[in-house]
Order: structure tokens, then sequence, then C-alpha cells
């Protein structure tokens, strides 16, 4: 949906979760095979996949100052499901977070969170304040107060309909 380049390390997969969705047009990139190869998954994880990924959208357009497009499972608690593992480098002493088991996509994406955090990026990941978008991207703005995923797309409807509501 937009010309931004991925959100950088473990949110690149958050914000693919996130657009395997398009509302415009209601179609979903996990009801095909390939769709559900590109994330691991298999056809019995569906229904919780979807729930993980309305949950990540209502953070994203939370972090953009939105309110939920619809009720959700609060993401915290689907995401204390998913323990992960403090590790260290013995080479150089790095610690790091990983998933306790990295097979389900869940755990990913509770890594991907916690690296977001401890890298400062997490807030930075938004949604389209579009109803009819809600495209989630990565705000590189130097303020970081980006209010669409494609200003000129999204930004330029958004923008369109405020002027028509001033004249009309």
């Amino acid at each position: 949906m937009n010309a931004r380049s991925p959100a950088p390390g473990g949110l690149a997969l958050v914000e693919a979760l996130v657009n395997t969705l398009d509302l415009a047009s209601g179609a979903d990139r996990l009801d095909t095979p390939e769709g559900r190869a590109a994330f691991g998954l298999t056809e019995e994880e569906l229904a919780e996949t979807r729930e993980l990924r309305e949950a990540l959208r209502v953070t994203c357009l939370a972090h953009a100052g939105h309110p939920p497009h619809r009720e959700v499972t609060p993401l915290g608690e689907l995401l204390a499901r998913a323990p992960l593992l403090v590790t260290v480098d013995a080479a150089d002493g790095s610690a790091g977070l990983t998933p306790a088991d990295p097979a389900p996509l869940r755990s990913r994406v509770a890594a991907a969170v916690a690296e977001a955090l401890a890298a400062g990026t997490w807030l930075r990941l938004k949604a389209c304040e579009l109803p009819e978008c809600h495209w989630a991207y990565y705000d590189r703005s130097p303020a970081g107060r980006g209010r669409w995923c494609d200003m000129q797309v999204c930004g330029a409807r958004a923008k369109m309909r405020a002027y028509r509501a001033r004249k009309g």
C-alpha cells in the first residue's frame, strides 16, 4: 500500500504481519498458502494469527494517537503467552531476548517487540489514520508525527476530504 521502506530490525516482521490484510478490499494474504508460508504458518494457526494481527494494528493505531478500529484481545495478554529467554554471547557479552520456542509466530513477534523496546523504535511503528487503510508503517519523520502510510495516497485523500468539508 505504501512506498515507505520497511521498519528496522524485527519490526519488519510486525509491520508485514499487520499489512497482510487490506481493509479497503478485504483481501487477506493469510488466505493463501504463499501468504501463510511467508510467516511459517499452518491453516490451524490462522485464527490465533489474525487475533494477534488485529491486536498489533490496535497498538500501532495507539502509537499514532488513534482509537482502536475494533475490540481486540489486548496485545500484552497475547504476548504474555510467548516466553522469551535472555541470551548472552560468550564472545562479547552482548545480551538479547529470543523466543523460548522460535516456531510460533507469537514468540517471534514478542521478541521483535522486546528488541524494538530496547532500541527505542517501538513507538514509531504506527498505523495510518484513514479508517479504510490502517496500514502499518514505520514513522521516520524527525518529529515522529507521521499520520499516513503514504502521503501521496492516504495523505492526499485526507487533505482533500478536509478541504471539501471546509468548502462544502
